[in-house]
C-alpha cells in the first residue's frame, strides 16, 4: 500500500497524544507513547492483542519499515516532521510514535502465587531515574522474573525515557505500582516470600543462602533502600568491590539489579 492509502493525523489527535509526555495524562487516559522503530516493533510483537494499540503515527518514508501495516490499517496515521517532534517531545524524533494502552493491573496473588518452588519478584524503592526503571524492567524480563513491584517515589514505568530504556519490554513482564511498599511486602511475606534488600551493609551475595521464594528490593540511586524497608527486611546483601580500589562509592541501581538477578536465576 502507498502512503496515499493512509489518512493524515489531525491536529487534535497530535495535541491529545502529545500530552502523554506527562504522567497525569498517562494516568488519566490509561495510555502511553513509545517512539522509534525498534521500541514500537518490540511492543507490537508482545502486546496481548492488537487492541492495545490505539494509534501509530508514521512519517511517510518510514512506512516500509512496518511489516504489520496491512494488519494495522485503520490505526496508522501519517505525520510530518513537526508532528513527529511534537509527539516525541524532542527535536530529533525518529518518525514513528505508537500510542498503547497500559498493562492491565493484576494482583500479586495472581502474578506470583503462594505456591511451592522458586519465585522471584523485584521491588523498587524510590528508584527515581526512569532510565534505570526501564533497564531493570527489561533485565527482569530477560531473567524470567515473576513481577516488578514499584513503590512510591519510583519513576513511572510508562515515562517515555523508561519505555525507551526498556526497548519495548513493557508487555514482557507483569509490573505494577503501589501506594505503600511496606504493606505490599508484608502481604508477600504472608504468602511465603522472604524480603531481601540490596544494601552496602549487607552480607556478600556470593555467600548468602537465598530463600526459594523472595522479593529482592533495589533502592534509591543516592540513598539506597529506605530505612522503613530495611527494618522490615529478612536479609540484606551486598555486591563486594573488586580487589583494586574502584574510586567510586556504589554501583548503578540497574547494574546492581542485573548482577543479583543473574545470580538468582542462572
Amino acid at each position: 500500500m502507498t502512503a496515499a492509502s493512509y489518512p493524515c493525523a489531525g491536529k487534535g489527535q497530535i495535541r491529545r497524544f502529545a500530552k502523554l509526555q506527562q504522567k497525569k495524562f498517562r494516568d488519566k487516559e490509561g495510555l502511553f507513547l513509545a517512539e522509534g522503530l525498534r521500541t514500537v516493533m518490540e511492543l507490537l510483537r508482545h502486546v496481548p492483542d492488537d487492541g492495545y494499540l490505539s494509534a501509530l503515527f508514521v512519517e511517510p518514508e518510514q512506512l516500509h519499515n512496518i511489516p504489520q501495516r496491512e494488519r494495522l490499517k485503520g490505526k496508522i496515521f501519517l505525520i510530518d516532521p513537526e508532528g513527529s517532534n511534537r509527539l516525541a517531545g524532542t527535536s530529533t524524533a525518529q518518525g514513528i510514535v505508537g500510542i498503547f494502552s497500559q498493562q492491565k493491573r493484576m494482583e500479586i496473588e495472581t502474578i506470583a502465587p503462594a505456591a511451592e518452588g522458586k519465585a522471584l519478584v523485584i521491588a523498587l524503592d524510590d528508584v527515581q531515574d526512569p532510565g534505570n526503571v526501564g533497564t531493570i524492567l527489561r533485565t527482569a524480563a530477560w531473567f524470567g522474573v515473576s513481577a516488578l513491584l514499584c513503590g512510591p517515589g519510583t519513576a513511572d514505568r510508562y515515562n517515555p525515557k523508561a519505555v525507551r530504556a526498556g526497548a519495548g519490554s513493557v508487555f514482557c513482564l507483569n509490573h505494577y505500582g503501589v501506594d505503600s511498599l511496606q504493606k505490599e511486602l508484608e502481604k508477600m511475606r504472608c504468602m511465603g516470600y522472604g524480603i531481601v534488600c540490596a544494601s552496602p551493609q549487607g552480607r556478600d551475595f556470593r555467600d548468602f543462602a537465598w530463600p526459594e521464594k523472595m522479593v529482592l528490593v533495589i533502592g534509591n540511586e543516592a540513598n539506597g533502600v529506605g530505612k522503613p524497608i530495611l527494618q522490615m527486611a529478612d536479609h540484606c546483601v551486598t555486591i563486594p568491590r573488586g580487589k583494586i580500589e574502584p574510586g567510586v562509592e556504589s554501583l548503578n541501581a540497574a547494574v546492581s539489579a542485573a548482577i543479583l538477578m543473574a545470580k538468582l536465576t542462572l
